[in-house]
Protein backbone atom coordinates (compact mmCIF):
# COMPACT_ATOMS: atom_id res chain seq x y z
CA UNK A 1 0.00 0.00 0.00
CA UNK A 2 1.55 3.27 -1.32
CA UNK A 3 1.79 6.26 1.76
CA UNK A 4 -1.06 8.46 0.25
CA UNK A 5 -3.15 5.15 -0.05
CA UNK A 6 -2.27 4.20 4.07
CA UNK A 7 -2.89 7.68 5.76
CA UNK A 8 -6.26 8.26 3.81
CA UNK A 9 -7.54 4.50 5.24
CA UNK A 10 -6.01 5.74 9.13
CA UNK A 11 -7.80 8.69 8.25
CA UNK A 12 -10.85 7.01 7.63
CA UNK A 13 -10.63 4.41 10.03
CA UNK A 14 -9.90 7.28 13.04
CA UNK A 15 -13.24 9.60 12.00
CA UNK A 16 -15.27 6.22 11.60
CA UNK A 17 -14.16 5.58 15.40
CA UNK A 18 -14.87 9.84 16.57
CA UNK A 19 -18.30 9.45 14.91
CA UNK A 20 -19.10 5.91 16.40
CA UNK A 21 -17.77 7.40 20.20
CA UNK A 22 -19.93 10.70 19.53
CA UNK A 23 -23.10 8.38 18.53
CA UNK A 24 -22.68 5.94 21.59
CA UNK A 25 -21.80 8.81 23.90
CA UNK A 26 -25.52 10.61 22.40
CA UNK A 27 -27.06 6.96 23.11
CA UNK A 28 -25.92 6.78 26.85
CA UNK A 29 -27.38 10.48 27.58
CA UNK A 30 -31.19 9.63 26.47
CA UNK A 31 -30.61 7.24 30.30
CA UNK A 32 -30.75 10.63 32.21
CA UNK A 33 -33.84 12.29 33.59
CA UNK A 34 -34.52 15.03 36.10
CA UNK A 35 -36.74 14.52 39.44
CA UNK A 36 -37.64 13.61 41.52
CA UNK A 37 -37.16 16.75 43.70
CA UNK A 38 -35.28 19.22 40.97
CA UNK A 39 -37.37 19.53 38.03
CA UNK A 40 -35.13 21.55 35.93
CA UNK A 41 -32.14 20.69 37.07
CA UNK A 42 -29.58 17.33 37.89
CA UNK A 43 -30.31 15.06 35.27
CA UNK A 44 -29.27 11.39 36.64
CA UNK A 45 -29.81 7.70 35.49
CA UNK A 46 -30.59 4.81 36.98
CA UNK A 47 -28.01 2.14 37.84
CA UNK A 48 -29.24 -1.07 37.08
CA UNK A 49 -27.83 -4.22 39.83
CA UNK A 50 -26.69 -1.73 41.99
CA UNK A 51 -28.92 -3.06 45.13
CA UNK A 52 -30.57 -1.56 47.96
CA UNK A 53 -29.70 1.95 49.77
CA UNK A 54 -30.76 1.13 53.13
CA UNK A 55 -34.12 2.35 54.14
CA UNK A 56 -33.14 4.43 56.81
CA UNK A 57 -30.21 6.14 54.93
CA UNK A 58 -29.30 9.64 55.23
CA UNK A 59 -26.81 12.35 53.58
CA UNK A 60 -25.46 14.80 55.33
CA UNK A 61 -23.15 15.97 52.29
CA UNK A 62 -21.45 19.04 50.91
CA UNK A 63 -19.82 20.50 47.72
CA UNK A 64 -16.41 22.92 47.18
CA UNK A 65 -17.34 24.12 43.92
CA UNK A 66 -14.35 26.62 42.97
CA UNK A 67 -14.85 26.52 39.29
CA UNK A 68 -17.06 29.47 37.33
CA UNK A 69 -19.71 28.59 34.66
CA UNK A 70 -19.41 28.89 31.34
CA UNK A 71 -21.00 32.49 30.46
CA UNK A 72 -24.35 31.74 29.98
CA UNK A 73 -25.09 28.71 31.87
CA UNK A 74 -25.92 27.33 35.13
CA UNK A 75 -22.71 26.63 37.12
CA UNK A 76 -22.45 22.65 36.31
CA UNK A 77 -20.45 22.21 39.68
CA UNK A 78 -23.25 23.87 41.64
CA UNK A 79 -25.94 21.56 40.48
CA UNK A 80 -24.10 18.72 41.02
CA UNK A 81 -25.69 19.41 44.72
CA UNK A 82 -29.25 18.74 42.82
CA UNK A 83 -28.38 15.69 41.11
CA UNK A 84 -26.99 13.95 43.99
CA UNK A 85 -30.36 14.83 45.79
CA UNK A 86 -32.42 13.91 42.60
CA UNK A 87 -30.61 10.48 42.64
CA UNK A 88 -30.47 9.78 45.65
CA UNK A 89 -34.84 10.21 46.20
CA UNK A 90 -35.44 8.34 42.91
CA UNK A 91 -33.70 5.42 44.17
CA UNK A 92 -35.80 5.47 46.70
CA UNK A 93 -34.13 7.85 50.46
CA UNK A 94 -36.33 10.29 51.53
CA UNK A 95 -35.73 13.65 50.50
CA UNK A 96 -36.05 14.65 54.41
CA UNK A 97 -32.88 12.38 54.94
CA UNK A 98 -31.23 14.61 52.11
CA UNK A 99 -29.10 17.87 53.58
CA UNK A 100 -26.90 18.99 51.44
CA UNK A 101 -24.31 22.39 51.18
CA UNK A 102 -22.79 24.02 48.68
CA UNK A 103 -19.33 26.07 49.47
CA UNK A 104 -18.66 28.35 46.93
CA UNK A 105 -15.18 30.31 46.58
CA UNK A 106 -12.98 30.97 43.69
CA UNK A 107 -14.56 32.23 40.40
CA UNK A 108 -17.31 30.83 41.02
CA UNK A 109 -18.44 33.80 43.69
CA UNK A 110 -19.92 35.33 40.63
CA UNK A 111 -21.95 33.09 39.82
CA UNK A 112 -24.18 33.44 43.48
CA UNK A 113 -24.82 37.54 42.35
CA UNK A 114 -27.97 39.20 42.03
CA UNK A 115 -28.79 39.99 38.45
CA UNK A 116 -27.73 43.80 39.40
CA UNK A 117 -24.62 42.59 41.39
CA UNK A 118 -24.02 40.54 38.37
CA UNK A 119 -24.46 43.32 35.66
CA UNK A 120 -22.58 46.13 38.24
CA UNK A 121 -19.75 43.50 37.63
CA UNK A 122 -19.24 43.57 34.25
CA UNK A 123 -20.80 40.55 33.65
CA UNK A 124 -22.76 40.64 30.39
CA UNK A 125 -25.97 39.05 30.27
CA UNK A 126 -27.98 37.15 33.01
CA UNK A 127 -26.19 35.17 35.98
CA UNK A 128 -26.84 31.93 34.17
CA UNK A 129 -26.48 30.24 37.59
CA UNK A 130 -29.29 32.37 39.56
CA UNK A 131 -32.75 30.17 38.92
CA UNK A 132 -30.78 27.23 39.99
CA UNK A 133 -29.13 28.89 42.92
CA UNK A 134 -32.59 29.98 43.81
CA UNK A 135 -34.16 26.70 43.62
CA UNK A 136 -31.32 24.91 45.64
CA UNK A 137 -31.91 27.25 48.30
CA UNK A 138 -36.18 27.05 47.92
CA UNK A 139 -35.40 23.19 48.92
CA UNK A 140 -33.71 23.71 51.83
CA UNK A 141 -29.79 23.38 50.34
CA UNK A 142 -27.28 25.62 51.86
CA UNK A 143 -25.22 27.53 49.77
CA UNK A 144 -22.05 29.16 51.69
CA UNK A 145 -19.85 31.96 50.04
CA UNK A 146 -16.37 31.77 51.00
CA UNK A 147 -16.02 35.63 52.92
CA UNK A 148 -12.23 35.87 52.13
CA UNK A 149 -13.35 35.14 47.76
CA UNK A 150 -15.63 37.85 48.39
CA UNK A 151 -13.82 40.16 49.52
CA UNK A 152 -10.69 39.49 46.63
CA UNK A 153 -14.11 40.08 44.26
CA UNK A 154 -15.55 42.93 45.59
CA UNK A 155 -18.72 41.26 46.79
CA UNK A 156 -20.85 42.36 49.56
CA UNK A 157 -23.76 40.30 51.18
CA UNK A 158 -26.69 42.65 49.72
CA UNK A 159 -25.17 41.72 46.50
CA UNK A 160 -25.96 38.14 46.61
CA UNK A 161 -29.29 35.96 45.81
CA UNK A 162 -30.98 36.25 48.87
CA UNK A 163 -30.62 33.19 51.15
CA UNK A 164 -26.62 32.80 50.54
CA UNK A 165 -25.01 32.33 53.05
CA UNK A 166 -21.53 34.31 53.87
CA UNK A 167 -18.75 32.83 55.93
CA UNK A 168 -15.17 33.34 56.87
CA UNK A 169 -13.68 31.40 54.84
CA UNK A 170 -14.36 28.30 52.45
CA UNK A 171 -12.15 26.42 54.89
CA UNK A 172 -13.88 27.97 57.56
CA UNK A 173 -17.24 26.35 56.34
CA UNK A 174 -16.07 23.32 55.00
CA UNK A 175 -14.69 22.71 58.82
CA UNK A 176 -18.30 23.91 60.16
CA UNK A 177 -19.82 21.27 57.75
CA UNK A 178 -17.66 18.22 58.71
CA UNK A 179 -17.56 18.71 62.87
CA UNK A 180 -21.78 18.92 62.06
CA UNK A 181 -21.33 14.96 60.40
CA UNK A 182 -21.25 16.65 56.37
CA UNK A 183 -19.04 14.62 54.31
CA UNK A 184 -17.00 16.07 51.79
CA UNK A 185 -17.91 15.72 47.70
CA UNK A 186 -13.98 14.36 46.51
CA UNK A 187 -14.43 15.95 43.48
Amino acid sequence: MNDNLMRYAITAAAAALLVTAAQAQAQDMEAFKRGPVFANFGAHAPVAGMGELPSDVAFRHSFDVAEAASDGKANSHIESAARFINMHAAAGVDPENIQVAVVVHGGASLDLLRDAAWKAKGKSGVNGSHALVRTLLDEGVRVILCGQSAAAHGITHDELIPGVEMALSAMTAHALLQQADYSVNPF
